[in-house]
């Protein structure tokens, strides 16, 4: 594969940083919205129809241009990247914020991404590990495990934090496999949102709305405040998804999946520090 230009590093670096801010708010957002109205599944509702709206209709612009940006990405892929980055992310990451603290998520949902990413890349990509990349994947694995492990002892207590650190390391495991797809299939970072955004819409959205209406699962969205509501459909379905989305899939293309996912590694400690002061939570 070709290096990129010196335009295409700085577009590259700039997305990467979009990436880091937009992860860190995102955790301190999440953790916050679990103390308010919504269920973390309504939450994933409403951040699916947002971005699934907004992409459909920015496709279909497109296609009366002549402008199919789908085409090579086919229903099987694209099925794969929403299952992945889509659904199984939000709903992981969303539930696990019911549970544990912010400074949890940030450890062990970017923080873990590195390790999950390269171990993905070994399998998918045929990647080598070199022997400084694994002592950098075992300083994360000795990380996790400070967390996680003090979360374990205190399950004997009735504690719950546990839950929420395995939902998180699922989550972060669920999206190190769209990173890895991404590259594996050198999909455009536009196209891949879009396949996203649709996919989501057209599965996860009807099959939950008709269950909520039937009460088979608990819902909020019928009683929650308007302003809640409009307030997560534009920060989870526009700014977390549609543009960290495409940030993150085209520093993804410039750099490759593992370096942009140790650029990401920055995100614990911005993450568990806004945590203090915004939330209240100690470190």
């Amino acid at each position: 594969m070709p290096s990129p230009s010196p335009r295409a590093l700085w577009i590259g670096g700039a997305c990467a940083v979009s990436v880091l801010l937009i992860w860190s708010s995102f955790i301190v957002v999440a953790r916050f919205s679990a103390t308010r109205s919504l269920t973390p599944f309504d939450i994933a509702f409403v951040r699916f129809v947002f971005s699934g709206l907004v992409a459909a209709a920015l496709l279909g612009w497109q296609a009366r241009r002549g402008v199919h940006v789908l085409a090579g990405i086919g229903w099987r892929r694209g099925a794969a990247l929403a299952a992945t980055a889509g659904v199984g992310y939000c709903t992981l990451a969303y539930s696990g914020f019911f549970y544990a603290p912010a400074a949890h998520a940030a450890v062990l949902l970017p923080g873990s991404l590195p390790l999950w990413t390269a171990l993905a890349a070994v399998v998918l990509l045929r990647e080598r590990l070199t022997r400084q990349r694994v002592a950098a994947l075992a300083l994360i694995v000795g990380g996790d495990l400070l967390v996680g492990g003090a979360s374990l002892a205190r399950a004997f207590d009735g504690d719950s934090t546990w839950k929420g650190d395995l939902l998180f390391l699922a989550a972060a495991v669920c999206w190190s496999v769209y990173t890895v797809l991404c590259r594996r299939w050198n999909v455009d970072a536009v196209a891949a949102t879009m396949a996203i955004a649709v996919g989501c819409l057209v599965s996860f959205v009807p099959l939950y709305a008709v269950g909520a209406a039937l009460q088979w699962w608990p819902s909020a969205l019928a009683t929650a405040p308007w302003s809640e509501v409009a307030w997560q459909a534009l920060y989870q379905g526009g700014l977390a998804m549609l543009v960290a989305g495409v940030a993150f899939t085209h520093a993804v293309r410039t750099f490759g999946p593992v370096r942009t996912t140790m650029v990401t590694a920055l995100v614990p400690g911005i993450a568990a520090l806004a945590a203090v002061p915004l939330l209240g939570e100690a470190l």
